[in-house]
């Protein structure tokens, strides 16, 4: 259960003995998330960039922000299961509902089923927020459907709305957790088809990541974020885990010495530093370097290492993110499968290939409904070329990290197998020998970071020698 109680909301004004309607009060915390969800189903919007922007402009804070936050992340996560349960409580499947009123029951039954504030209070506040954004009329109908669903709680609902979990097990976790059936399956796949680990992996998905910061080698240190009030992190000699408060307020942070960053990405750019080359390690390249993550931290690497780091996005406004992420990095505006630069150079080459992001759900709530499998086959293709791109960029010795920010065994282990086939000129490494740190990664040669073994993303990495 969220902590949030917010309470505020309530209808006041009007006199009851006049019979006149509540005037309905505007309930800026609630106005901020259903706005986000707006903007998510209209525009395309990304929640987590999205957020700190309408927070700010409504100069929202502690308790307030707290609460937009928690309606607006949890209905998203939530939002497979909460159409199912709104399904069951309406005359007419969600799809026909219109959508601006179907976000603001969303956020309603979030509230109901997933945090701590009161049914009253929750149902009144929704039945506000519709009066005021769309209309009487609808608020009557989000009345009715959110006193319904007030009548159970989450626990109650669940063997009414999900599939049997004997006859469709798939289904079952699909509704439990919120996810897509696709998604759902690609999940259970990447684990080896264990049904446990992937309602425990699910689960994780559905829970609020903390952040982690990155201490750039040469520019700060662990100790100082440590000083700030994080604390030293369990994997990563260069993370800190920041229990709570905003990453910007950190002076490292501020001052552009240190960043967010998940564990298991600076792990795998790590991991590719480790790996012992005969001959010259003088130069490096990020293929995909944006939005600059991890080439912030191979940059500062290179530095103390007396190494140089090429970085390249295909995007201008990606690369300008990286040029302010490094020191001493050459940043291009460059298509990896149509490189700008000559091949069998590199010493080391870092490929982050795009992917389907489903590493990242617990980062990006609306992710894992915006995506479709029809998407895979596709980057697949991509994933492909710059592997291969990557290869060729390479020295005969040299080193290629492939990593994405998905499990789906299409981006990873499919798409190394067959390269490295076709190709003829690489040898897989086991990566899981160049992260002593870390270990359940999996069988071998690929390392898979998880959140729910590891608290991470799940990053996969391989490594690959070009021969």
């Amino acid at each position: 259960m969220s902590p949030a109680n917010g309470q505020s909301g309530r209808s006041r004004g009007g006199n009851p003995k006049s019979g006149k309607r509540p005037r309905p009060v505007r309930d800026e915390a609630r106005n901020v998330a259903y706005d986000l969800l707006r903007a998510v189903d209209e525009r395309d919007a990304y929640a987590n960039l999205l957020m700190p922007t309408l927070l700010r402009e409504r100069r929202l804070a502690g308790r307030d922000a707290a609460l937009a936050t928690e309606l607006a992340y949890g209905t998203l996560r939530g939002l497979g299961t909460y159409d199912e349960i709104i399904a069951a409580c309406s005359d007419r499947p969600p799809e026909e509902i219109d959508p601006p009123l179907l976000d603001a029951i969303r956020i309603g039954v979030h509230q109901l089923l997933k945090t701590r504030v009161p049914p009253h209070a929750a149902v009144s506040a929704t039945v506000d927020l519709v009066r005021l954004r769309i209309g009487t009329g609808a608020s009557k109908f989000a009345n009715a459907i959110l006193r319904k669903v007030a009548t159970r709680d989450f626990d109650e609902w669940l063997p009414i709305v999900a599939p049997d979990a004997q006859d469709d097990p798939v289904g079952h976790l699909a509704v439990t957790y919120s996810h897509p059936r696709w998604i759902t399956s690609a999940l259970r796949d990447a684990v080896g088809g264990d049904m446990g680990e992937t309602a425990e992996l699910l689960a994780a998905d559905n829970e609020r990541p903390g952040v982690t910061l990155v201490a750039w080698p040469g520019r700060s240190t662990v100790a100082e974020l440590v000083e700030a009030g994080a604390v030293a992190a369990r994997f990563s000699p260069y993370a800190a885990y920041l229990p709570d408060g905003d990453p910007g307020s950190v002076e490292a942070v501020g001052q552009g010495r240190a960043a967010v960053q998940d564990e298991a990405s600076q792990l795998v750019a790590l991991a590719l530093t480790r790996v012992p080359v005969e001959g010259a390690d003088r130069l490096w390249l990020d293929m995909c370097a944006g939005p600059g993550g991890k080439a912030g931290l191979l940059d500062a690497l290179a530095i103390q290492n007396d190494r140089h780091l090429l970085a390249a996005d295909q995007r201008y406004h990606r690369a300008r993110l990286v040029w302010r992420a490094t020191r001493r990095a050459g940043v291009i505006t460059a298509d990896g499968t149509e490189p700008a630069w000559r091949p069998g150079v590199f010493d080391r080459v870092l490929v982050d290939a795009p992917c389907t992001g489903l590493g990242a759900l617990r980062r990006r709530p609306e992710a894992r409904w915006r995506r479709a499998p029809e998407s895979v086959p596709e980057l697949g293709a991509l994933q492909r070329r710059l592997l291969g791109s990557a290869l060729e960029a390479a020295r005969p010795g040299g080193v290629v990290a492939y990593v994405t920010c998905s499990p789906h065994l299409a981006e990873t282990r499919a798409v190394v197998g067959d390269v490295v086939k076709r190709r003829g000129d690489a040898e897989i490494l086991d990566a899981r020998a160049f992260l002593h740190e870390a270990d359940d990664l999996g069988d071998g040669p690929y390392a898979q970071f998880w959140p729910h073994r590891h608290g991470t993303d799940a990053m996969f990495l391989a490594l690959l020698r070009r021969t």
